[in-house]
């Protein structure tokens, strides 16, 4: 979603301004902007690196127009599959795994960054007690049928988050 937001105290002081350019006060607020907009942006594309495949699209920013005319971003967003694999809890841990990675890239998580990685901790530990259950179930019918129990698969339960 992009907004634009139209300062009007902006436009009312646009007949006031000097001649050839901007007010100091304005000078100083594109100089805010410009910053904000170059931390927005790295901010978002680390979320998109990390996320990879798991981007929905591409990152989306919130606009301000500032005094010279101009839109920059003053925030944004990447949106995430963060749906389970139904019936492969291993897939869906690696996804969890992926996910967390992705909401804590950027240097300085934001709140929403933070509940997101929180969510894929919770989504990781519901994956492990899934796999778990899985293997459980499969000893039992392997030594319930007595037929040997299969060899142990690469386990991802006790894999670190």
């Amino acid at each position: 979603m992009v907004v634009a937001a139209l300062n009007p105290a902006t436009a009312a002081r646009a007949d006031s301004n000097p001649p050839g350019g901007l007010t100091f006060e304005e000078q100083q607020e594109v100089a805010r902007l410009r910053k904000r907009d170059v931390e927005v942006r790295k901010h978002e594309q680390a979320h998109k690196a990390a996320a990879g495949s798991l981007a929905v699209g591409g990152p989306r920013f919130e606009y301000e127009v500032g005094p010279d005319g101009r839109r920059y971003a003053v925030g944004g967003e990447v949106q995430l599959d963060t749906a389970p694999i139904p019936g492969d809890p291993q897939a869906t841990l690696r996804k969890a795994q992926q996910i967390k990675r992705a909401a804590l890239a950027p240097a300085d998580p934001s709140p929403q960054d933070r509940r997101v990685a929180a969510e894929a901790t919770r989504m990781a530990a519901e994956a492990r007690r899934e796999f778990a259950q899985q293997q459980r179930e499969q000893a039992q019918t392997y030594s319930a049928s007595g037929q040997p129990v299969a060899a142990a698969q690469p386990s991802l339960i006790d894999m670190v988050f």
